[in-house]
């Protein structure tokens, strides 16, 4: 790399840094900033006046409370120099979330899903930005990044939903429809990945740590997010297609028409077919409500036994798919996340019992398994750290001008 290809680096790394810490923190002065970034003066003085040209922070004074000496000026990302949109698709609703440049949401509002068309639902996701942009009276011009996720298999590096629980196999390219309607960046990200990278940053944040940690959602749907600390503050987050690994040879069918996977016999609609004795080859619900959910596991913790054993299946399952997760990473912290959280009393000793299958749980002892029900907020916290992290990026590599720092 040439010098001015590493200086440039360097100034546009800094120039993050700041934005960042500002997007974090709020009001901060020119002496906050440097103590929070590390940076020298000289530094943080050419980055603020560089970032207040192309209009990405903005500053205001503070009057001293003695009402004496100058005024103390502070520094704040620029709300209205654009807005991130925000779309959580899940097993029967969509939900749409505008948020401003300094972090903050706007609007919010769901919609419940209807097509199985992956060309009509993709313009009614189409549909759903513009009314979302038209609520908060902002061009749809003025949405610099699309942040969506859902369950199932995602191509990111297209933003392409693969297979996904209730479109099935229907490809949605997100970028083909969307981008000739927006300006904006297009990213699309498997949910429980985003869910497994928001638990890493708390726990980088409040605690300093930044070790491993996997993220299981248990619902209609299973899904796995992990997340693995590489050093200096940074994590490898990736989603395996955990829900979908192969569980048991020719056993139960599953929503994505295979066989004996992981999910068949977790997922809302394996737990609901054991229970009732129905045959394994039967053509899985799409969707199960909670609440039929919610009886069966009434049933089970009554002594019934098919609703016993359909719970003791589905811990089984869990337990061994974590194992060989284990026998590949090493043992690391389980965060139980989804509507299946409400049932972990009824699964909890055969996914232990499950674990224990692999010689690294056996000789290591189990991992810590907590619980996080609010999955949802996990899941939006995950899509802001990622889009505005992502979005400053796009904007500071793209041609902003940075200054000269000697």
């Amino acid at each position: 790399m040439s010098a001015i290809a590493s200086t440039e680096l360097v100034r546009q790394q800094n120039s993050l840094r700041m934005l960042s810490a500002l997007r974090r923190h709020g009001n901060l002065s020119h002496t906050d900033l440097a103590e929070l970034t590390g940076l020298s003066s000289g530094t943080v003085s050419a980055i603020t006046a560089e970032l207040e040209r192309s209009q990405l922070i903005h500053r205001s004074e503070q009057q001293a409370a003695s009402g004496r000496g100058r005024p103390r000026v502070l520094f704040q990302p620029n709300s209205g120099f654009g807005y991130v949109a925000v779309v959580v698709i899940s097993s029967d609703a969509v939900q749409y979330s505008l948020v401003d440049f300094t972090g903050r949401l706007m609007d919010r509002f769901g919609e419940g899903r209807s097509s199985t068309s992956s060309d009509v639902f993709a313009r009614e996701i189409l549909n759903g930005l513009v009314r979302l942009a038209g609520r908060s009276k902002i061009a749809p011009g003025d949405i610099l990044h699309v942040s969506i996720s859902s369950k199932g298999l995602v191509d990111p590096a297209t933003a392409t939903l693969v297979w996904s629980p209730v479109l099935g196999s229907g490809h949605v390219d997100f970028r083909t429809v969307l981008a000739p309607h927006f300006r904006a960046q297009i990213y699309l990200y498997n949910e429980t990945l985003l869910v497994a990278d928001a638990l890493w940053r708390q726990r980088r944040e409040s605690a300093g740590e930044s070790a491993s940690l996997a993220a299981l959602s248990l619902g209609h749907s299973i899904g796995l997010g992990v997340a693995r600390g590489i050093g200096e503050g940074k994590a490898e987050v990736t989603a395996p297609n955990f829900g979908h690994m192969l569980h048991v040879p020719g056993g139960a069918l599953c929503r994505c028409g295979a066989r004996g996977c992981v999910e068949a016999y977790c997922g809302f609609y394996g737990i609901l077919r054991a229970a009732f004795e129905v045959p394994t080859n039967t053509i899985p619900a799409k969707f199960v409500p909670l609440p039929e959910v919610e009886k069966i596991a009434a049933s089970a913790r009554a002594g019934n036994r098919m609703a016993v054993l359909a719970f003791r299946q589905a811990g089984l399952a869990l337990g061994s798919g974590l194992s060989r997760l284990f026998s590949l990473y090493g043992p690391m912290p389980i965060i139980v996340t989804g509507p299946g959280t409400r049932f972990l009393d009824l699964i909890s000793a055969s996914m232990r019992e499950g674990m224990e299958q692999t010689s690294v749980v056996r000789m290591g002892g189990l991992p810590q398994i907590t619980i996080e029900p609010d999955e949802q907020t996990l899941v939006f916290d995950g899509h802001m750290g990622l889009a505005l992290s992502r979005l400053d990026g796009d904007i500071v590599m793209s041609g902003m001008a940075v200054p000269q720092i000697s």
